[in-house]
């Protein structure tokens, strides 16, 4: 497995999932827990948006995915459905779907559309320079340590919109909302340029519900989701050079291997060990009421 190692390139491609994949699987548990899985894909689609324009125009190829997507995060971070009958996801559905027909206009219009189109869907991983993994590295670093610092404040309010008090939401909440979502949208804009839409959704989502699926705790959600992180990128690129398939589509296949991994996992707990995990239960709800 590890002779694809000795490429340069692979080894590039491999520290580039590696930093993206940990950050994301972290923010993906709280996409998951607040039901908003269509913001990444939203937003990753703005950036790729960004990206298209910036093509077309020939200029910007930095600064313009950054702006939009920043912007989008604003817009949908302030987004406040009053009518019971709507929900947030069908409207940012309605923002990925309406963006990405625009995007691909945009990319038919350019000398290589047909594989632009390609690669914004699944990235370019096997091109990622070192100048790319130090600036990957230095914008994720920076968002770690910040959700490092605040991540009290952010699982405060992802629990508070889990259990449905969103219309509760005060300025200072809404600040801590935004600032969520800046971080998925700048954590996006970059990940997206060598990742692609799709595998970028697959290390937000499938890393957390995995981890879900299979865990109890918080933290220990969080360390299977990062785990599960790594084992897609590792085991996908080992895919890929092995059997000579595109990175990105043998990622989101491995993901999908750990999905119905996670699965059979939880089935067989709750199958067999029904009984002991009940115990657990009510030792946790006990211990609760007597603190």
């Amino acid at each position: 497995m590890f002779e694809m190692f000795s490429l340069d390139f692979m080894v590039n491609a491999f520290l580039a999932c590696l930093i993206f994949g940990l950050l994301l699987s972290y923010l993906g548990i709280h996409v998951v827990g607040r039901g908003i899985v269509f913001v990444d894909l939203a937003l990753g689609q703005i950036s790729s948006f960004g990206v298209a324009v910036s093509e077309y125009f020939h200029t910007g190829q930095l600064w313009l995915p950054i702006v939009l997507t920043l912007a989008g995060a604003l817009l949908m971070s302030f987004i406040h459905i009053r009518d019971r009958r709507l929900k947030l996801e069908a409207i940012i559905g309605i923002v990925y779907v309406v963006v990405s027909a625009v995007t691909v206009l945009l990319i038919s219009k350019t000398p290589h559309g047909e594989s632009d189109i390609q690669e914004v869907l699944f990235g370019a991983l096997l091109a990622a320079t070192t100048k790319d993994i130090l600036l990957l590295l230095l914008v994720f670093s920076i968002l770690g340590v910040l959700h490092f610092a605040f991540h009290k404040h952010i699982f405060f309010l992802t629990n508070k919109i889990q259990q449905g008090e969103d219309v509760k939401l005060g300025w200072k909440d809404r600040g801590w909302n935004f600032f969520f979502y800046m971080s998925i949208g700048l954590s996006i804009v970059f990940a997206v340029r060598l990742g692609g839409v799709l595998p970028v959704f697959a290390y937000i989502v499938v890393p957390a519900v995995s981890a879900v699926m299979v865990a109890r705790t918080k933290w220990v959600v969080v360390a299977v989701a990062m785990f599960n992180s790594v084992v897609a990128g590792l085991f996908g690129m080992w895919f890929s050079y092995t059997y000579d398939f595109p990175v990105g589509p043998s990622i989101v296949a491995i993901f999908g291997v750990i999905m119905v991994g996670a699965a059979v996992l939880r089935y067989v707990r709750r199958r067999f060990f029904q009984i002991e995990f009940e115990e657990e239960r009510l030792t946790e709800t006990a211990s609760t009421e007597a603190g």
